[in-house]
């Protein structure tokens, strides 16, 4: 069964819809790759993957008893402070507040997760250092830990790489693929990055100008867009 699906789903951002046809499943295990060009609507989508805002039309609906609040997000850099004044094991540790509800403090078990997936992810030698005296790299890292902590099922990544340099980058996309390929999470990765994302996706989303791909990255590369997108012309 589908973890999550979208049937001709219509999304609006300040009351005027900018996606529309969105029709496409994912299923446990895939890493879908999301692309396409600026103002297509790839926020607007993440929001309404992530249960906050709902289709004007059609549905999404996640499956296979999943629900929204199990989804790991990672979000866009610049959406989360530099100057945040937490250790990293804090940061990490506020990956579980969805599962504790109104319970004022953190369960053994729930130390416990953020402890292993500061392992899982190679930091918990910085795990009391300051958040905000991180590389970029790091900090990334630290940020997928923390959605580790909300999901075992599946990961919602915006631009994960986005301002990272090349090593920093290479190494983040090495472990997006382990998670995916070797523990089974399934991935939903918006990226401009499109080399990288044809590289490792099992399957393609493209978003633009009122149209929408969705199939492998192999029919991607056929089309128009993937061909544009990855220099190979219009």
């Amino acid at each position: 069964m589908s973890l999550l699906t979208c049937e001709n789903a219509a999304l609006a951002y300040d009351g005027r819809v900018v996606i529309s046809g969105l029709d496409f499943s994912v299923e446990q295990g895939d890493l879908l790759c999301v692309t396409g060009e600026n103002g297509a609507g790839k926020s607007t989508l993440i929001k309404g993957l992530l249960g906050l805002i709902k289709p004007k039309s059609g549905h999404i609906y996640t499956g296979d008893g999943l629900m929204h609040k199990e989804i790991g997000y990672l979000p866009q850099q610049n959406k989360f402070h530099h100057d945040f004044p937490a250790s990293v094991e804090e940061v990490v540790l506020s990956g579980c507040l969805n599962s504790i509800g109104h319970r004022p403090f953190y369960k053994k078990a729930e130390k416990q997760r953020a402890a292993d997936n500061m392992v899982r992810l190679g930091i918990s030698s910085i795990a009391k250092q300051c958040y905000g005296q991180l590389s970029g790299g790091q900090q990334r890292r630290v940020l997928l830990a923390r959605a580790l902590c909300a999901t075992h099922r599946l990961l919602l990544l915006d631009e994960p790489a986005s301002g990272l340099d090349p090593i920093a980058t290479a190494e983040l996309y090495r472990i997006i693929s382990h998670l995916n390929r070797n523990d089974g999470i399934t991935v939903i990765m918006v990226s401009h990055d499109i080399p990288a994302a044809v590289s490792m996706a099992k399957h393609m989303l493209h978003l633009g100008n009122g149209a929408i791909f969705y199939g492998t990255p192999e029919e991607y590369k056929a089309t128009s867009s993937g061909s544009a997108f990855l220099g190979g012309g219009a």
